[in-house]
């Protein structure tokens, strides 16, 4: 077939061939098929320098307003402007052309977490069908959780957890609560049933709780619910041996440390960036109440962010806010007592379409004027306030220049930042407009917040908001497509210049709605997840599935469990954040200037390199010495004197090698007739052993000795207990056989004994007066060659009587026990 471009004259074709000698021959200008506009500026003969000044000065138009918007929305289409003067109310159109970007690639997935739950899942399934076995459960247990706070204060993170423990309580779970500092929450807990420890001390190393061990039933915690960023000393604890495998959630409401990363990579602060990673890589599961804390936390996200979304924090704050604001608000903002004010919201996100967003709202706003009258001064009584940015932005001559472009009246369109004064604008509205048509992935907060403070909200029908609002129920909804809708809603939501019965009506139904949004998403999302984590041994009762819970608790807040207590506390919180962050970053450079000292005043210790060679050469002479001492000692001497206890030691001292398993206690224990062993595993259980010369800490594993103590390695002199799995087979009966393995060259005392750290952790050891009663007992040989134990009587629940061991021993036993006459 021909085509149409052929058919041109001759002389035509070739003027243009000659004119385009630069283009290839294999596509011919006048062969290339050509649009109705190519084809119109040919035929028309327009003068094309006059062409190119018109699109030069459209564009320069086109930037010169571009320059006043925020950065985040400074690319934008040629013809932005041009479409968005159609005001057809189709919005689709706009999509489709692809000049609106809606931010629908704006989205947080946990695609790891849940890849990794998924796979856990595939790998029981499939064990259970290839072996065929199903684990037989006893069950003479409940699963145990632990719910850490910084702080008992009464704010909405209590709320939450009350809430959340009551759920979980009702279908199996037991709980026990520790915290940091009390509070008034103390109480509420306590009225649940939910007993509560608070921490001694502040510092990591002073927290001293067996976290595998529940105080009551004496078995291991299942699972720990952190709250706030504030636990980090508390989650420093989960980061050593041996509780860095227990499951932790950890669940964080604040954005100021997400705000203060940035200043860390800016002003060299690395070190302190990568401790927080190492902590944000410790918990398990990273919860946030929103999908929009993940995306800033990025920095940090090692792959185990989740989203449970719903919080009491917005109802919380709405009733300050209403407490806060009794006065009128209005007349502080400058607006008189029969204004009708419109507030316009929107996303938390910014992206490129949220300005021509808010100027197609305002567009179907602007047939209201003319239904409003004007005061004295020719100002009218209807304004709108435009909710959005931040204070840093310059989204402020944004929104200016669209109200002059639509020819909006002077005054009647102000821009504030969202960061500035959100409350005293929202509290000031009469009608709330959500102006952003962002598919959230949750309920939009700053919906939740004006509902809870008693304004009717109009907003678009997304997914998300139709499923919590019905329309001219609690709620206005209008279509996306249609934003003509708007003004028709508006002007029913308004009589005679005033909010009418039915937008008064529609606000009450939704402030009860808004107060308990979402809570039964948060309950059974906890449940949901921890079923997702916790891998429970045999002897424990599995709980009922999260669907089992009752509707009663999943209806709302235990709002009537905080009802007695003031809510001033929620106000400090963020003071209270920023302060500690302010004290973890001053710990932090303090710690790196003591760092640089202590290098330096290393690099000044290698000038003793000298000694070296001498030191070598004494050490082998001290073994040599050791090994002739050694045989002397093996033998059960009588106890000397003090004084011969003494130069005894001053032997030991010069004759002790490099290993350093010598120190002063070993100077004390020389001259005792008992020395009680402690094996422990790791950092963590530093907290819970003895530091007297009565004791010695047997180290399971070298990395998690202590320094500078007369700790004994025990993997030097077992090596089996450097294999992990007999480590934990043998548990600390592998401390009694590396003390057993060649013990005259590790113990020198007549006595021996060994003693858990777990019992210090029970508050279960020796007590003072039982070490000297048991020293006074070997001393004075009372019972000859024996073999003691030692229990704590009166923690025992049974021994209301608080009866000796052996009057216990036969009540419990229908006097079977053998009873010494010469023991008390």
């Amino acid at each position: 077939m021909g085509s149409l471009e052929t058919a041109l004259p001759l002389k035509r074709e070739s003027l243009l061939r000659s004119s385009s000698a630069g283009r290839t021959e294999r596509y011919p200008f006048s062969q290339r098929p050509r649009s109705r506009f190519s084809r119109f500026l040919l035929f028309r003969k327009l003068d094309y320098l006059q062409w190119i000044c018109t699109v030069a000065v459209f564009l320069f138009v086109v930037i010169s307003f571009q320059m006043f918007l925020p950065g985040s929305v400074i690319e934008k289409s040629q013809d932005s402007w041009k479409e968005l003067d159609m005001v057809s109310g189709d919005l689709l159109s706009l999509k489709e052309t692809g000049t609106l970007d809606f931010g629908e690639d704006i989205k947080f997935e946990p695609s790891k977490l849940i890849e990794k739950f998924e796979k856990e899942a595939r790998d029981v399934n499939n064990l259970s069908f290839n072996f065929s076995v199903t684990q037989r459960r006893f069950g003479y247990k409940k699963p145990q959780l632990a719910l850490v706070f910084a702080d008992l204060l009464v704010d909405p993170q209590q709320l939450l957890m009350v809430t959340v423990a009551t759920a979980l309580q009702e279908i199996g779970y037991i709980t026990q609560v520790f915290s940091i500092e009390d509070g008034p929450a103390h109480e509420i807990w306590k009225s649940i049933g939910v007993p509560v420890t608070i921490f001694q001390s502040k510092h990591r190393m002073e927290i001293a709780v067996d976290w595998l061990m529940y105080e009551e039933s004496h078995s291991q915690y299942d699972g720990i619910l952190v709250s706030s960023l504030e636990t980090k000393v508390v989650l420093s604890c989960f980061m050593q041996e041996p509780f860095k495998s227990l499951p932790l959630i950890w669940t964080i409401h604040e954005k100021a440390l997400a705000v203060r990363s940035r200043k860390y990579t800016e002003n060299g602060q690395i070190e302190l960036a990568n401790d927080w990673k190492r902590v944000f890589n410790r918990a398990t599961v990273v919860v946030f109440p929103n999908h929009v804390l993940p995306m800033m936390y990025s920095s940090f996200d090692a792959g185990n962010y989740y989203v449970i979304p719903g919080s009491p924090a917005q109802a919380w704050e709405a009733d300050a806010l209403v407490a806060l604001y009794k006065d009128n608000v209005r007349v502080k903002m400058g607006y008189g007592p029969d204004d009708i004010i419109i507030t316009i919201v929107g996303s938390q996100f910014l992206y490129r379409g949220l300005w021509l967003e808010h100027a197609l709202i305002l567009q179907a706003l602007l047939p209201l004027f003319s239904k409003f009258p004007f005061d004295d001064n020719s100002i009218s009584r209807l304004k709108i306030i435009v909710l959005s940015g931040n204070s840093t932005s310059n989204y402020t001559m944004a929104v200016e220049a669209i109200a002059v472009n639509l020819h909006y009246p002077r005054g009647a369109v102000k821009h504030i930042a969202i960061d500035e004064d959100e409350g005293s604008v929202l509290s000031a509205s009469d009608i709330v407009v959500y102006g952003s048509f962002h598919e959230e992935q949750s309920f939009p907060e700053i919906l939740i917040k004006a509902m809870c403070i008693g304004k009717p909200i109009v907003a678009p029908d997304l997914h998300m908001i139709r499923k919590y609002v019905d329309d001219r129920v609690n709620g206005f909804l209008f279509p996306r497509e249609k934003i003509r809708v708007l003004t028709h809603i508006i002007l029913q939501l308004i009589l005679n210049g005033k909010l009418s019965p039915v937008a008064r009506n529609i606000a009450s139904v939704g402030k009860g709605t808004a107060r308990n949004l979402m809570v039964a998403e948060t309950v059974e999302g906890y449940a949901s997840l921890l079923e997702k984590i916790i891998r429970l041994p045999s002897e424990v009762a599995l709980p009922e599935a999260f669907v089992e819970i009752p509707s009663k608790l999943k209806e709302e807040w235990r709002w009537h469990l905080f009802g007695a207590f003031s809510k001033s506390a929620y106000e400090e919180r963020t003071l209270r954040i920023s302060r500690s962050l302010d004290k973890i970053e001053e710990q932090w450079n303090r710690t790196q200037r003591e760092s640089s000292r202590s290098i330096t005043s290393i690099d000044e210790s290698f000038l003793y390199d000298i000694w070296k060679e001498e030191k070598d050469n004494e050490i082998l002479n001290a073994r040599k010495r050791r090994e002739e001492e050694e045989l002397k000692d093996r033998s059960d001497q009588p106890h000397g004197t003090w004084e011969e206890a003494y130069r005894g030691a001053k032997r030991a001292d010069r004759s002790r090698n490099d290993l350093h398993e010598r120190d002063e206690g070993e100077l004390e224990r020389t001259g005792q007739p008992l020395c009680i062993y402690e094996p422990y595993f790791g950092e963590g259980t530093w907290s819970f052993l003895h530091h007297s010369s009565l004791y010695r800490g047997v180290g399971l594993s070298s990395k998690g000795r202590r320094p500078r103590a007369d700790d004994v390695d025990a993997p030097s002199r077992l090596p089996l207990l450097n294999n992990p799995y007999y480590r934990d087979a043998l548990g600390e009966y592998g401390a009694f056989f590396a003390i057993a393995n060649r013990i005259d060259r590790v113990h020198k005392n007549a006595w021996i004994g060994f003693q858990s750290w777990r019992a210090t952790a029970r508050k279960a050891s020796l007590s003072r007066t039982a070490e000297l009663a048991l020293l006074d007992a070997i001393q004075t040989q009372r019972h000859g060659d024996a073999l003691y134990f030692w229990v704590r009587m009166d923690m025992d629940p049974r021994n209301q009587l608080q009866q000796d061991f052996w009057s216990f021993c036969n009540a419990i036993n229908a006097g079977n026990c053998k009873v010494w006459a010469d023991y008390s």
